[in-house]
């Protein structure tokens, strides 16, 4: 294999205290040098991390680390969950789009970004493989760059190939890909969604998906339809029978036409083996991906995104429950605003009506603390278990009538209590 490579404890000694330093994220999340990065937390003071999504057998919350790593996330997962929300760690809102400026414009200057790719090929060119979202903008912007270098990690086309010159050390360690299965969690109320979801995607469509179950209940109610397109920040392997039957051909798209787009792609060993050296995906950079000008190119941009709660004026809160930061702003505002702007385009916010606890996720107000991450002058379609509303266009009391007509049936006679405090008169 070409290359000079070092073992991992000798390439992270180039991290000093008081470095920022980049986490590749997602499935490319570089473990085995994360962690002798980690093995040296008696040796550095003050280095910051930062972030995505991190997955893998990772642990950023022990008490040995608080003093030499704080962990600056720009979106929150389970691995960083703890950590952010600790005197140990912070999280920045922002657009997933907009994350790129922040290294280009020295926001948040980066002094080494540690990243996962695939082999050099002939020509010395390694993939950054699952995840180029904002990494292309780190190893672009960081004065040193370390790569795992990881025989299993896919050949990607797209903006995610980078010359080995342009790698100040290479660590040769062949390990799995994290493996996430989102066709494993259901229920009855995520299938009724998913249904209720594919009835509203028109043939000719191009398609985001954010994360999670409910996407991929949306892609198996799909298989009648025709013409479909894929534009999304994020691939899973929900799209493989789809892409396969020829019900997404992209054949409708403007930009891109014939091949899927995402920017990174998290899922099982069948998706990795999928998008290997497969020039029909393209994995492109985030600001690209999730610019509203270029989403609302394609025509009928339908985005699918998800919430924690949704107050009953329209105001979605997917980021925190209550202050605890539970995940990030991520692209979902990029891609309703997109999907807005797009000729014959649909916004989809869609949750179960009720949290695993019983809880309705449609509330009178949001939790105090939450965060807003898509606002009530963004907000078109809303579904739940129980039926699709559009609220675009709406006033404040018909989004209410329209938002409780959808809620849990236990939690509707609550509601509409809240209802009549608030606007006054019957529902």
């Amino acid at each position: 294999m070409k290359g000079n490579y070092i073992d991992a404890a000798t390439a992270v000694q180039a991290i000093q205290s008081g470095h920022r330093v980049f986490i590749h994220g997602s499935a490319a999340s570089p473990v085995h040098i994360i962690k002798a990065m980690q093995a040296r937390h008696a040796e550095l003071k003050n280095v910051e991390l930062v972030s995505i999504t991190t997955l893998g057998d990772l642990d950023f919350d022990q008490p040995a680390f608080r003093e030499s790593f704080f962990f600056n996330s720009l979106f929150v997962s389970a691995a960083t969950r703890s950590v952010v929300n600790s005197a140990s760690g912070d999280y920045v809102p922002i657009f997933l789009s907009e994350i790129p400026q922040l290294f280009y414009r020295n926001i948040l200057p980066l002094d080494v970004a540690i990243i996962q790719v695939s082999p050099p090929d002939v020509h010395g060119y390694c993939s950054l493989g699952t995840s180029v979202d904002i990494a292309r903008a780190a190893v672009n912007t960081a004065k040193h760059v370390i790569a795992q270098v990881n025989p299993r990690m896919p050949r990607t086309h797209g903006d995610g190939f980078i010359h080995m010159d342009k790698i100040n050390a290479m660590v040769i360690h062949e390990a799995e890909l994290p493996i996430v299965d989102y066709s494993s969690v259901t229920s009855p109320a995520i299938e009724q969604i998913g249904k209720s979801i594919a009835a509203l995607v028109e043939d000719g469509a191009t398609l985001q998906l954010g994360i999670g179950s409910i996407p991929d209940q949306v892609l198996k109610n799909l298989q009648h339809h025709r013409d479909l397109g894929l534009h999304t920040e994020m691939m899973s392997d929900g799209v493989i029978p789809l892409i396969n039957s020829g019900v997404i051909n992209n054949a409708r798209k403007k930009l891109n036409p014939g091949r899927s787009v995402t920017s990174f792609m998290t899922g099982t060993q069948k998706l990795y083996d999928f998008v290997h050296d497969n020039p029909s995906i393209r994995v492109m950079d985030i600001s690209y991906v999730n610019d509203t000008s270029v989403i609302r190119q394609n025509p009928k941009a339908t985005a699918i995104n998800s919430a924690i709660e949704i107050d009953l004026t329209g105001q979605v809160c997917a980021d925190s429950i209550g202050t605890w930061q539970y995940s990030g702003i991520g692209g979902q505002m990029d891609f309703i605003r997109g999907a807005a702007l797009s000729p014959g385009g649909k916004p989809i916010i869609a949750l179960p009506s009720v949290t695993n606890k019983g809880i309705s996720r449609i509330t009178p107000f949001l939790k105090e603390g939450a965060g807003v991450v898509t606002t009530r002058g963004h907000m078109h379609w809303v579904v739940t278990e129980y039926g699709a509303v559009d609220l675009f266009g709406k006033s404040l009391k018909q989004r209410a009538k329209a938002l409780i007509a959808i809620a849990h049936p236990d939690h509707r006679e609550e509601l509409e209590r809240a209802y009549h405090k608030r606007f006054g008169g019957p529902l």
